[in-house]
């Protein structure tokens, strides 16, 4: 029979129902037929054969399969007077800017009306039982739960938060030992390097996605100790707390932020916080349950091109490059930098062995330091390198008595608690970078200055006649006042406009506004 016939019969035998095994011959005559015999589709002269690059695409198969049963889901549910100021879980700053800062995590509503149930991912670091997620998942949280990969749910207990870097610790106690997952070194990831990120986006659990590192050591703005790695992995909303995975399986970054300038979904950029910081503050919770972070002392501002001119720094080695180094605007009393010796207009180029380009590269570097470490500061003074020693003080510390209340003086009770005017409060008030002076951050209810019509947020600029940088000069000028029984005046600067307030010795208040302008007359300098 002709290969043609053959064809033929099968297709009149379809056409007339026939038995299910003579079609399956004719499938299988009609299959074999085209490659038989003197068929011209034997010819393989011109067949492409395609072959492949020599280097192929990362695959990670391997890789998700040893790393996931270490990847967990993490359940919260959050009071929903929490969710005030978060943007709902889905940003922060009110949805004003483009970063959805803490990062976005599913919510599921629930029937009652006070709980929110959250959804994000974390990763067990020890066989015991510890897990790492993100602050915003858990912050709030009555109760936590976690799903490990095999779908078991335990309870989990929360260690520690940090809310500077966006992380905590939780505990779960297992039946058995737990596999987990180890944490690498992100000072050795590199932009355009493979990154895998897992975790339970949109409630989904276990889902793993890739992407190159894009940047490293970004600052958006966000938080005093920004030094996110930016990555083009699509994450998503649950993904928060997930682990990023260099392809050697460790852990160099936990997901936290994603860029997303219409408040909605990932657009492809995300940041993680880097496992050097992770580290540093997993250990502290462990131990602690709170982070204390290094103090130096110092308010440090960027350098310009003329500034560098002017204070006789060395040229850049690449043209246009912009100058480095942290220019010291102000040092505080008492501060391990006062001891040591540094001054307004040093400019410090190195820290502990570490280079510094800006001040939120020392700010980075000095928290990450615990305190009573002896570092070594490079800097520059009048044109000329020196070094100095110097022990680390504690952070907390130090802004406890930055902010103690001027009170228990004469029996006079101000109420009011003050912080330094750095950097990062500056841009959180919307203030420019030459504003001065000191922050109101609490104000007691019921106090003399809370009936004054002071608020937390204010910029005391001048005690009297006299400007102040320092909240322990503040404080000593304000008991001085109180303590004499004279009026105590005080020159505030409010949304950018400045006004006087005058508190008797009586407690009677007396506020005048005036037209000075926002930011003072007195330079930081």
């Amino acid at each position: 029979m002709s290969e043609k016939s053959v064809t033929n019969v099968c297709m009149r035998g379809r056409r007339r129902n026939w038995t299910r095994a003579l079609l399956a011959g004719c499938m299988l005559v009609s299959a074999a037929g085209p490659w038989a015999g003197t068929s011209s589709w034997a010819d393989t002269s011109s067949v492409i054969k395609p072959s492949g690059p020599a280097q192929r695409i990362p695959d990670f198969v391997d890789l998700v399969k040893q790393v996931k049963p270490a990847v967990v889901s993490i359940t919260s549910m959050i009071r929903s007077d929490a969710m005030e100021g978060e943007g709902g879980g889905m940003g922060m700053g009110g949805g004003g800017g483009p970063f959805p800062f803490p990062f976005p995590f599913q919510m599921m509503p629930q029937s009652s009306k006070q709980l929110i149930e959250a959804r994000g991912s974390g990763f067990v670091i020890s066989a015991d039982g510890y897990v790492v997620t993100n602050n915003h998942v858990v912050k709030g949280a009555t109760k936590v739960s976690v799903t490990l990969d095999d779908g078991t749910t335990l309870p989990a207990k929360v260690v520690g938060r940090d809310g500077k870097t966006d992380l905590a610790l939780l505990k779960v106690t297992p039946a058995q030992k737990l596999p987990f997952i180890e944490l690498g070194e992100s000072d050795d990831v590199q932009p355009g390097e493979w990154v895998i990120a897992v975790g339970n986006p949109y409630g989904l659990g276990g889902t793993v996605t890739a992407g190159i590192v894009s940047a490293r050591g970004r600052d958006i703005n966000e938080g005093p100790y920004d030094n996110f790695i930016q990555v083009d992995a699509p994450i998503n909303r649950g993904n928060s707390g997930g682990p990023l995975f260099t392809q050697d399986g460790k852990v160099v970054g936990v997901n936290t932020a994603i860029l997303s300038p219409s408040g909605g979904g990932s657009i492809g950029i995300g940041f993680a916080i880097p496992s050097d910081t992770v580290r540093s503050v997993v250990d502290q919770l462990r131990k602690t349950g709170h982070v204390v972070r290094g103090y130096l002392g110092v308010n440090a501002q960027v350098i310009s091109p003329v500034m560098a001119s002017a204070l006789n720094l060395p040229t850049p080695a690449t043209a246009g490059a912009p100058p480095a180094g942290a220019l010291v605007a102000s040092v505080s009393q008492d501060s391990p930098a006062e001891k040591a010796g540094l001054k307004a207009e040093d400019v410090i180029t190195d820290f502990n062995g570490q280079k510094i380009t800006t001040p939120h590269d020392l700010a980075v570097r000095v928290a990450a330091v615990a305190p009573g470490t002896q570092v070594t500061i490079g800097f520059v003074r009048a044109g000329k390198a020196q070094t100095t020693s110097l022990k680390i003080g504690n952070l907390a510390s130090a802004a406890g008595d930055a902010g103690k209340s001027a009170s228990a003086v004469g029996g006079q009770h101000l109420g009011i608690a003050l912080a330094p005017l750095n950097r990062d409060t500056r841009q959180q008030l919307g203030l420019p970078q030459d504003a001065h002076g000191v922050v109101v951050s609490d104000v007691e209810a019921g106090s003399p200055a809370d009936q004054a019509g002071i608020r937390p947020g204010d910029v005391i600029q001048a005690v009297g006649s006299q400007a102040v940088d320092a909240p322990k000069a503040a404080v000593a000028l304000i008991k001085t006042a109180m303590g004499a029984k004279k009026p105590l005046l005080l020159r505030i600067l409010r949304e950018g406009q400045s006004l006087f307030i005058a508190i008797s010795p009586d407690g009677s208040t007396a506020g005048v506004p005036t037209d000075n302008g926002a930011g003072g007359d007195d330079d930081e300098n």
